[in-house]
């Protein structure tokens, strides 16, 4: 049966200024992994399009919803003339590189990490974006030197990756990552990053084209982490883990329980004043009617990554973006097994599989695809491809 067909989607930067905007709501609505999927099933029944699919199945035992058919949408012979059809432009993505010159060790729950040999992941990445050769840009969704590097090697280490970065013929935009700033200060970290943010802040967006707009959000934007121990957002963040975290080990999320685990440390959250640009930008995004892709290093879904991975205030983000239609993915690093979700208003949200933990000959790094009704995520050996379909909205 025929469906509604899709149709829609070179560098632009913006960096962020006071954009005059309606304040953000307060108001938010907590969803766990049960209550999420029963919300969704109402929306994906109404809205043909959204069919999507993963290439490996593993993301089910995290209830997300995945579909065993390829994107599917209008009869046989659209479906053939759709896969034929050539991407409007591709972009290559890859997180939490986290190299650092240490032998192997493992995560805190026992996840082997390959220190030495991310790196050599992300050597084969640039390879083949640039073998690619039809990708407009990069996006590195943070995290490209490890907590664990001695700190009398952060600064060699963090410009050996940026070198390694700098090797693709393109574009290569960072996200800042908890292990970025573990190493090296904002005031340092931004300008060898190139991000081109205004009074330390690495939030930004950009246009690849004049129908798209990619949104770059600062996760660390208010955080203990980062900024000098006597600057306001950090005196903001301790206070706020002090309420929210009776743990004297704020890293731990023992006796937390369900979402309120993301009260932890090493996450962080969009200040008030980034919340108003966010909203700004995706008004402008929308009267323009373009469509627009959200990069986060922290995750904003709850069905996408485990709670101790969170946003802290994931839930005031998602109510500036579910304002408007024009928000078609949301992609994300930091749990570094990945995840998948849509969320109750038909967006995407992808965590991307993390390079540091591919151990000798494995990786994980892809490009995007980006269609007039879909963007393909195609994987590489780890990191899963993942198509993710959109039903065209007339006022995105």
């Amino acid at each position: 049966m025929p469906t509604e067909s899709c149709s829609c989607w070179n560098l632009i930067i913006t960096s962020p200024t006071k954009t005059p905007s309606s304040s953000p709501s307060s108001s938010s609505t907590t969803r766990n992994s049960d209550t999420y999927n029963k919300s969704l099933k109402p929306t994906l029944n109404s809205r043909i399009s959204h069919i999507c699919t993963t290439t490996n199945a593993a993301f089910l035992d995290r209830k997300q919803i995945v579909f065993s058919a390829s994107c599917t949408m209008g009869s046989t012979n659209e479906s053939a003339s759709a896969q034929e059809k050539q991407p409007l432009f591709s972009f290559g993505i890859i997180s939490d590189v986290q190299y650092a010159d240490i032998p192997d060790g493992r995560s805190f729950i026992g996840v082997p990490r390959y220190y030495r040999h991310s790196i050599l992941v992300l050597q084969r990445a640039v390879q083949n974006w640039n073998h690619h050769k039809k990708l407009k840009f990069v996006i590195n969704l943070g995290d490209i030197v490890d907590g664990f590097c001695p700190k009398d090697q952060s600064l060699n280490a963090v410009k050996k990756v940026v070198n390694e970065f700098d090797k693709f013929n393109g574009p290569v935009y960072h996200l800042i990552g908890n292990h970025c700033l573990y190493n090296l200060p904002r005031k340092q970290l931004l300008p060898l990053l190139k991000i081109p943010g205004v009074d330390d802040h690495a939030y930004f967006d950009f246009s690849p084209t004049p129908e798209y707009r990619f949104v770059v959000l600062d996760g660390y934007d208010v955080s203990a982490i980062g900024w000098p121990q006597d600057h306001p957002k950090t005196l903001e963040a301790l206070n706020f883990l002090h309420e929210k975290n009776p743990n004297s080990e704020k890293n731990s999320p023992s006796g937390l329980v369900g979402l309120e685990r993301r009260f932890l440390m090493f996450n962080g959250a969009v200040g008030k004043e980034q919340l108003e640009w966010l909203d700004g930008v995706l008004q402008e995004a929308s009267n323009l009617k373009q469509k627009v892709v959200i990069c986060c290093h922290i995750p904003l879904d709850p069905g996408t990554s485990s709670p101790e991975a969170l946003l802290w205030n994931y839930d005031q983000v998602m109510d500036v973006i579910h304002r408007y239609n024009c928000v078609k993915l949301c992609l994300a690093g930091h749990d570094h097994k990945g995840g998948y979700s849509i969320d109750s208003h038909g967006i995407h949200h992808r965590a991307l599989e993390a390079a540091l933990e591919c151990p000798s000959g494995r990786d994980a790094f892809g490009h995007v695809d980006v269609y007039d009704d879909r963007l393909s995520l195609i994987g590489t050996d780890r990191m899963h491809s993942t198509d993710m379909c959109f039903k065209l909205q007339e006022n995105c």
